[in-house]
């Protein structure tokens, strides 16, 4: 049974969240501030529900301290909460690390939706092909990305869309397809996380993010994937 981390201060809806989820076979355990929540995530937490109005530390200083951890659950997805009609605050939150958000209210179904996606994805396999593109590694059983053989630190929702661009390399992919491969749901028209999430993988992969490459936006159509071999 996957374990899941809700902090969330409003009580009410955390004792809805985690009967719901629990009905549906993911055990949850609750923290109501950054404190607790920090105080219970281990290497057994396999996703985090983080809600960005907290007590004390707000949930993007605590999705920064989670991203900054030393330890394995420093790579645990993120799903943020927000409160609906703050576009900025969601942005900021991707840039943070999140791995995807969902605003205030939500329908418990696409909550779950949202859940198992990122759950499916944290479970790859070990023993799966590494790519390789010249300097740049994707370790697809280990989901780490090199460049030059160092390291470099992406969230599970940055690493599914480069692996996805990667894997149809040479293809023009548009935003609606990355997010039906990657989360599984197409975005609205005014969601533009995929965007952020390409700003940073670039700052991670590419020599100079404002040239970009490797990932080429291609106006009007989404993205490609250079096969260069540098």
């Amino acid at each position: 049974m996957p374990k899941l981390l809700l902090i969330d201060d409003d009580a009410r809806l955390a004792a809805m969240v985690r009967d719901y989820l629990r009905g549906h076979g993911i055990e949850v355990a609750l923290a109501a501030d950054g404190a607790h929540g920090l105080a219970q995530l281990g290497a057994d937490v396999d996703l985090v529900i983080l809600d960005l109005m907290l007590p004390g530390a707000d949930g993007l200083e605590l999705c920064r301290r989670i991203r900054a951890r030393s330890d394995d659950s420093a790579a645990v997805p993120i799903l943020m909460l927000t409160a609906k009609g703050d576009p900025l605050d969601r942005v900021i939150g991707l840039e943070m690390g999140a791995d995807d958000y969902l605003p205030k209210p939500f329908e418990p179904r696409e909550l779950l939706a949202r859940v198992r996606a990122l759950l499916r994805r944290r479970r790859t396999g070990p023993g799966e092909p590494v790519l390789r593109f010249g300097r740049l590694e994707i370790d697809r059983g280990a989901r780490l990305v090199r460049v030059n053989g160092e390291l470099r630190a992406t969230t599970s929702h940055q690493f599914d869309l480069l692996l996805a661009l990667a894997e149809h390399a040479g293809r023009v992919v548009s935003r609606e397809q990355l997010m039906q491969w990657v989360r599984g749901a197409a975005p609205d028209a005014f969601d533009r996380s995929v965007d952020v999430h390409i700003a940073r993988l670039r700052a991670l992969i590419e020599d100079d993010p404002r040239q970009p490459k490797r990932i080429i936006t291609v106006r009007g159509a989404g993205y490609v994937f250079a096969k260069i071999q540098d």
